[in-house]
């Protein structure tokens, strides 16, 4: 289950983390801030205090992994909307997930242009949008109709010091959004989060929207090589769009997990014919040993794991954001939400069918 790489709403993350926990989450990704790491590690131990009195057995305390974006990744941008150039049509907050951006703003726009003017960019406390609950997804730019009005800016990250930070808070292994074209780079920061972290397992979150299947094999294999056996590919469909439970939604997540099994962790065998070779291929699984180790996500739902079976993909874990975050969010919303047991309980039901059915 993923909070979210760009969610840094500490008491938003705290929650999620609870009902997650209760409902068996094996992993918790969330935002690479030392704050929102602590906030994340308290709803875990909430979890653990109530599960006594909700009688519920959590087995397995969940790992806390933390995303590291790099400049260019859309998991660590923010959303920037020009005041000045506005055209106050209505369109981007009704589209937001995350409520990052004020319900109706562009009805007091005036107040907005007159803020723009006083403070530089830096001061982001004083723009439209609320940056710790934007998590970079797109959506208002794509619907704006206009090039000039929302850009993003990229969260700078000083990893030798601010990885450190966040194992002392309690994380326990890293994710990297490397679904950037610059190899270079991507492998210095790989290189630099497995130093950090060299005894645990680290993930590396790649899609084919950018790489092409071919770079996606490339950039594994390099992975690979600084990693060795703890590695995690996340295999990426399309990221942050799980927001419908259906089968092509998660379709994409599938097919590049499937990409990624047929290259390393499957071998071919041509098929004979009346003794004859076919021109057909037979695809075998190896042992999980030499496996890479694969988790979907992007436009994950209820149907990814059903999805990935019946298209025979090996996979050992889905990581669902968008619609996890969906379908607890009213009850994330109740005012007295530490103190409304049935609340809390109608969350974890809602969650366990999701976890339960993906792990299966």
């Amino acid at each position: 289950m993923i909070c979210g790489a760009g969610n840094e709403d500490k008491e938003y993350v705290k929650k999620l983390a609870l009902i997650y926990t209760l409902a068996g989450a094996k992993i918790l990704d969330i935002s690479a801030n030392p704050e929102v790491v602590t906030y994340a590690k308290a709803g875990i131990n909430i979890a653990y205090h109530m599960a006594d009195q909700l009688s519920i057995d959590i087995g397995v305390r969940p790992y806390i992994m933390v995303s590291i974006g790099m400049p260019g990744d859309h998991h660590v941008r923010k959303s920037y909307i020009d005041p000045n150039t506005c055209l106050a049509c209505g369109l981007c907050d009704p589209v937001c997930p995350t409520d990052a951006i004020p319900k109706n703003f562009h009805l007091d726009l005036d107040f907005y242009k007159n803020l723009a003017g006083s403070f530089d960019k830096e001061d982001q406390d004083k723009e439209i949008v609320v940056k710790d609950l934007c998590i970079g997804c797109g959506k208002c730019s794509n619907i704006c109709p206009k090039d000039d009005i929302i850009s993003y800016r990229h969260n700078a990250r000083q990893l030798l010091k601010l990885l450190p930070e966040c194992m002392a808070a309690g994380a326990e292994c890293f994710e990297l959004h490397a679904a950037v074209g610059d190899d270079d780079v991507t492998m210095q920061e790989w290189q630099l989060i497995n130093q950090v972290n060299p005894d645990n397992f680290n993930s590396m979150c790649l899609d084919r929207l950018n790489l092409g299947n071919l770079n996606l094999e490339h950039r594994i294999s390099q992975a690979r090589d600084i990693s060795n056996d703890k590695l995690i590919i996340q295999a990426d469909g399309y990221p942050m769009s799980g927001g419908e439970d259906d089968y092509n939604t998660t379709l994409q997540a599938v097919a590049c997990a499937d990409v990624i099994n047929k290259k390393f962790n499957m071998k071919i065998y041509k098929k004979k014919e009346n003794n004859k070779i076919s021109s057909k291929r037979v695809y075998k699984s190896l042992s999980a040993k030499k496996a890479i180790n694969i988790i979907i996500s992007g436009g994950t739902n209820s149907l990814s794991k059903k999805l990935a079976d019946l298209c025979g993909v090996r996979i050992n874990g889905v990581a669902v954001g968008t619609y996890a975050r969906k379908i607890v969010n009213n009850n994330v919303q109740v005012v007295d939400f530490y103190n409304n047991y049935d609340n809390i309980l109608d969350a974890v039901s809602k969650a366990k069918l999701l976890v339960d059915v993906n792990m299966e």
